[in-house]
Parts: C-alpha cells; structure tokens; sequence
C-alpha cells in the first residue's frame, strides 16, 4: 500500500443487520471520509478487499464471519463459458453509450422501474435523485454511466468506476421487460472486454457470498480470483 495510505484512518460501524444474511450481525470498516480519495487511492484500496458506496469506501469486517468474500476477474484470461457467449452474440445489436456521472433523468426513470420490480421497498428503492446520485456517483471518482440501447430505448445502463488498474462494477440496473436479454450478464462481458482492450488488469465484481443465491452469477465468471486471509488466490 502507498505512503499515502498507511495514514489513511479506518473506523469500524457499530453492529448492524446484516445486508446479505438477515440473521447475522455485521460491523463495517470506512475509510476516513474526509481524507484525500483519488482513484489511484482507490485502486489500491479495491486490491485490500474494499468497495464504494457513494463517497463512502468500505469493507466488511464482522468479527464471527468471514462469508463477504471480495472476487475479482484477471480480464487478459477470462474464458466466456457457453452460456455467457450465447449472452453477448444476443446483444450485438445493441449501441453502446459511456456517459459521464452527470444526473440523468431517463437513467433515474429506468432506475425507478428496475427497483420497483427487483427489489420492492429495499433501501436502495429511492425516490429522491438526490439519493439515487448518492448512492451511484461520487466527487472524487472517474465514475461513468455505461448506457445499453436498442435504437431509440434504454435498455439498462452498468455504472462502473475506472481506475489505473481496473473497472470495479458499481451496479447494473435494466429494463424488466427485456430480462431475457441477460442484461446484467452482458453488462459484465462488456466491462470484462473493454478492460482487456484498455490494458486494466481486472473487474472487480464487489462481494461474493456462497450462501447467497443472488450472488452465484459472479461465481460463473472464470476464472475467478478471490481474496482470503489478504491474499488473492483463484476460484476451484
């Protein structure tokens, strides 16, 4: 870790409910949110196992689990499996847009649709854009909203941040009407693609958890490299 990072300050959460595993406790670990973050701050802290959320730079750091495992894809060697390139032949024809973080009233709408159908009255079902600009963008980031369109119509839209060494995927929201698409699946293949193309060695795919049945798509992105006891090690 840089100079610049031994003296960042980290504050731990008083136990919560855990977010993934409702019967569970969880403490969280933030950086100083009032300390200097650049990306290439963050890129380092992505490689210790944190993730932003907003301004905010966190990881788990519950004292009885261990099961947040953080899981990244070394994009020069990932290998499509079947399933995933029949995925990404099936939307070639969609154009693709890389915004910047600037708010968006037709992303906001699509936002909208998708929490409503997903994820109904969870936290992240926001009706303020203020809250939703929170929750995906930040001052100090090179963030960009990635929109997915067929002609005219947004389909989905994958809000990724860039650093030297990465993409790290933020969140991925889409039309539920084209859920056969496996928009959220394409969104990775393309993140996984342009990274290799740029040079950036990884996509950060945030927290995996075995136990959780929403998390298993990330286990099916191989190879897989995940980190335990502060080492990244591969996937069996």
């Amino acid at each position: 870790m840089s100079q610049a990072l031994t003296t960042l300050a980290f504050y731990a959460s008083p136990p919560h409910e855990c977010a993934y595993l409702p019967d569970r406790e969880a403490v969280t670990l933030f950086a100083d949110p009032y300390a200097p973050m650049d990306p290439e701050a963050y890129d380092q802290l992505l490689a210790h196992g944190f993730r932003r959320s907003g301004q905010y730079v966190y990881r788990p750091r519950c004292p009885h689990c261990r099961a947040c495992i953080s899981v990244r894809v070394p994009a020069a060697e990932f290998r499509p499996d079947r399933s995933q390139r029949r995925t990404w032949r099936a939307n070639q024809d969609l154009e693709v847009i890389v915004r910047d973080d600037s708010f968006r009233e037709e992303h906001f709408a699509l936002y909208r649709r998708y929490m409503r159908h997903r994820h109904p009255g969870g936290g992240m079902d926001v009706t303020d854009p203020a809250a939703y600009s929170d929750f995906l963008s930040c001052s100090w980031g090179d963030t960009r909203f990635v929109e997915f369109r067929d002609a005219e119509r947004l389909l989905a839209v994958a809000v990724v941040d860039v650093t030297p060494h990465a993409l790290s995927a933020v969140y991925t929201f889409f039309d539920p009407e084209a859920s056969r698409r496996g928009l959220g699946t394409h969104a990775i293949l393309w993140q996984i693609e342009t990274a290799r193309a740029q040079g950036r060695a990884w996509v950060y795919l945030g927290y995996w958890l075995e136990e959780s049945p929403k998390m298993a798509y990330k286990d099916r992105f191989r190879p897989l490299e995940a980190l335990q006891g502060g080492v990244w090690r591969r996937r069996p």
